[in-house]
């Protein structure tokens, strides 16, 4: 049988980290990328096409898809995976941080969230216990702990408080989850807070610890602070987690944050950035980011990316996804979309490979000399 989670260190190179996760539906190189898949779907893309990029592993989200289909409609339809058609490990988030930034109107207890949705008004709760059963209705393969995510530029007893109230969410959602339908098949995440402290992170992490998980998350990073605030956190916080256990930073990021993250002991990412911003005219590169829309790209023959390789880079050149953006053709996000994700997996497969070879230093230095941040 195959196991219900397990995590293998295949080489380190400094901090950096490359492995497997092992799991039912599939194994996960690390260090991984997500593609997130909202919605039940990532968008502009059909499920064996995210696969053929090269990702092991999808993210959905708890806080959407509890609202609409709702997650006993999906339990009814037969789970998340075969809802949208993915057969490989499914990653879903609690919930906790979409409840605070899409919701206008709610209220934080010790019991959990109240809010009204976004769509249509209609009142909910949220709970920890309330997360850790949605995300077993979904048929989730990794589960996070429900927990609070407060901007970094609160007040430090502000982001005190909930810290130690997401580290009482983490008990509550380990006791749900243990006695939940999914407990001997999923696995589940807790999530290191605490801002920009050292020292709140560490007493995250070691509440976390005590409670015990498969995996651990650092959260409350990519919310503004920037990428030298980031970094200077990451400098020590996955330090804290356990080495036996993969690290997720959830919510990152650029491709260079990807290879800084990485540097410093990270192996898992989902952003909606490769998505989001092939929708809207920016492709991923070696060189750096371009706008396809510039004017100068109307005439290029050439590809997305020289370096890439993926299907829509040996298909079509620059000058005719141009002219797709430019004129709202469902096509042209289409094939952005596409290329990007080609482009974060190869990333992390470059990444893995240097690592294994004990050359990630000189990979990162070349990534950094080449990667231009500015779009050209």
């Amino acid at each position: 049988m195959p196991p219900r989670f397990e995590f293998h260190l295949s080489a380190t190179d400094g901090k950096a980290r490359t492995g497997e996760i092992r799991m039912r539906r599939g194994t996960i190189a690390t260090p991984a990328f997500m593609p997130v898949g909202t919605a039940a779907t990532v968008k502009a893309m059909k499920p064996a096409d995210v696969r053929a990029t090269g990702a092991d592993i999808i993210l959905g989200n708890t806080y959407h898809l509890m609202l609409r289909p709702g997650a006993e409609r999906i339990d009814r339809l037969g789970g998340l995976h075969g809802f949208m058609g993915w057969d490989r490990p499914i990653l879903t988030d609690s919930g906790g941080y979409q409840v605070m930034s899409l919701s206008e109107l709610r209220k934080i207890t010790e019991e959990g969230v109240s809010f009204k949705s976004h769509l249509d008004g209609s009142k909910h709760m949220l709970s920890p216990e309330r997360s850790m059963e949605i995300q077993a209705l979904l048929g989730s393969d990794i589960v996070m702990a429900f927990d609070e995510c407060p901007r970094a530029d609160q007040p430090r007893p502000v982001i005190e408080a909930s810290m130690e109230m997401s580290m009482r969410w983490a008990r509550r959602s380990r006791e749900a989850f243990d006695t939940g339908k999914t407990a001997d098949i999923s696995a589940l995440f807790g999530i290191q807070q605490g801002a920009l402290d050292e020292e709140l992170r560490g007493r995250s992490a070691e509440a976390l610890r005590a409670i015990g998980f498969d995996g651990y998350a650092i959260g409350g990073l990519a919310v503004g602070e920037g990428q030298e605030a980031m970094f200077a956190t990451l400098d020590f916080a996955p330090d804290m987690l356990p080495a036996d256990r993969p690290r997720y930073l959830m919510g990152v990021g650029k491709p260079d944050d990807l290879v800084g993250a990485v540097e410093r002991g990270v192996d898992m990412f989902d952003c909606v950035l490769p998505t989001r911003s092939g929708r809207n005219g920016q492709a991923f590169t070696w060189a750096g980011p371009i706008n396809i829309r510039n004017a100068k790209f109307a005439e290029d023959t050439g590809p997305l990316d020289a370096r890439c390789g993926c299907p829509v880079c040996t298909g079509w050149s620059r000058a005719y996804v141009h002219h797709l953006i430019r004129a709202g053709e469902m096509l042209g996000a289409m094939l952005m979309t596409e290329h990007n994700l080609h482009f974060y997996q190869q990333l992390m497969a470059a990444m893995r490979e240097a690592i294994a070879t004990g050359g990630f230093a000189s990979f990162a230095t070349e990534f950094r000399a080449n990667y231009v941040k500015v779009s050209v």
